[in-house]
């Protein structure tokens, strides 16, 4: 009885974060859209047609796209990190909020890049893009390592190899990140389509246990161990 109900104080009080985070990352995807605008017809009547007009925000349509992809990833990534996590407390709280705070910035980069990427300013503009999510990519990292360690965040029968699997594509993800950075000095392109790059392979499904899968315990007994992602 007394395990049902710690089991149940479990379940709400991680919804509640997960819900509360959902609504941040339904906004900041939502946000997106409003980089692309409906050419006034004011501006183009006799000069272009307004196909040509549509066909000129194109960057626009191409930053729109990878931080939805993005964000959508980001938010795949989060959901499937609490099918591990069972318990908070307060630095989880904390961490989680600056994470959530990263991804309420990412409307302000892509419009950045929308706007730049066709002038000479376009290599900050991808700075201050690949900047972002690189950002980002540190604060998840740090808030998986601090719920993964030993603090009991974690739920008690979580699957050990699908955390270690998830801890070390999250140490890979900020150094890629930091090459998309690093290489907006170099080739505004190449540190975008990095980014595209990115976003595709953080997509990916990843190796999931199987469910009721048989495992050996230290003592050689066969237990049944619970299906998880080893990658998001």
């Amino acid at each position: 009885m007394a395990a049902s109900v710690l089991g149940s104080e479990e379940e709400k009080e991680t919804g509640r974060i997960e819900a509360f985070s959902d609504g941040i990352f339904g906004i900041a995807i939502t946000l997106l859209i409003l980089n692309i605008k409906v050419p006034k017809a004011a501006d183009i009547q006799g000069k272009i047609t307004l196909l040509a007009a549509l066909g000129a925000q194109w960057p626009a349509y191409l930053s729109y796209l990878n931080s939805f992809l993005t964000v959508l990833i980001m938010w795949m990534n989060h959901h499937k990190l609490f099918r591990h996590i069972r318990r908070s407390d307060h630095l989880f709280l904390l961490l989680n909020g600056l994470l959530l705070m990263g991804v309420t910035i990412v409307p302000f980069p892509t419009a950045v890049l929308a706007e730049y990427i066709n002038t000479p300013e376009a290599r900050t503009a991808a700075a201050v893009y690949s900047g972002s999510y690189l950002v980002i990519a540190i604060l998840f990292y740090i808030m998986w390592r601090y719920a993964s360690s030993a603090r009991g965040l974690l739920a008690r029968n979580h699957d050990r190899e699908s955390v270690s699997a998830i801890s070390r594509q999250y140490r890979f993800g900020p150094l890629m990140y930091l090459i998309a950075f690093v290489l907006a000095f170099i080739s505004v392109w190449a540190s975008v389509g990095l980014c595209i790059a990115l976003a595709i392979f953080f997509a990916l499904p990843g190796v999931t246990a199987k469910p009721n899968e048989l495992i050996k315990s230290p003592s050689g007994k066969r237990i049944a161990r619970e299906a998880g992602d080893a990658k998001f």
